[in-house]
């Protein structure tokens, strides 16, 4: 995909201690301010996903321009459905800003392009993953912020939620 670094595509992931960010199409924790991070952030933006993440939230999310990445799945009210990321890149180009929220394959296409990075560092390893985030060469990042979350009845593990930004 002949596809340049895009200022405005950010990337929103949370990981496990081994990159580990899902089994069987689900999320592999509950982090309820992490949730809440996610939702502040994304609401009033569009959200670029693949059609297994779409499956795995099982609705639009509410105000926000959801798009999903999907050669064969069929219109769906309250989604766009595009046929590729260079396709959706397209879509949203006029755009303040866009979020990649998943799966895999679109991190792992979107991770060369996109100019920042939204990572909630989970502390906890997950043997039952299957799904994995690709692997980060830091040095290309500046860290801008760090908010940091002890495990308790909101948060089944703690977590630091990180603002990146690739570096020029």
């Amino acid at each position: 995909m002949k596809v340049t670094k895009n200022k405005n595509l950010a990337i929103v992931v949370a990981m496990g201690k081994n990159r580990e960010i899902g089994a069987d199409n689900q999320l592999l924790w509950h982090l309820k301010d992490d949730l809440l991070l996610f939702k502040r952030l994304t609401t009033g933006h569009p959200i670029i996903m693949g059609r297994k993440t779409y499956e795995s939230i099982g609705r639009p999310l509410p105000n926000r321009r959801n798009i999903v990445v999907s050669r064969n799945m069929p219109k769906t009210e309250g989604i766009e459905v595009v046929k590729s990321l260079e396709q959706a890149l397209k879509v949203i180009e006029k755009e303040e800003i866009a979020f990649i929220i998943g799966g895999g394959q679109i991190y792992q296409s979107a991770l060369a392009i996109a100019d920042k990075l939204y990572i909630s560092f989970v502390d906890g390893s997950f043997d039952n993953a299957d799904i994995f985030f690709p692997e980060v060469d830091f040095k290309e990042w500046k860290e801008l912020s760090r908010l940091h979350f002890e495990a308790d009845e909101r948060n089944e593990f703690a977590f630091d939620f990180v603002e990146l930004e690739r570096v020029e």
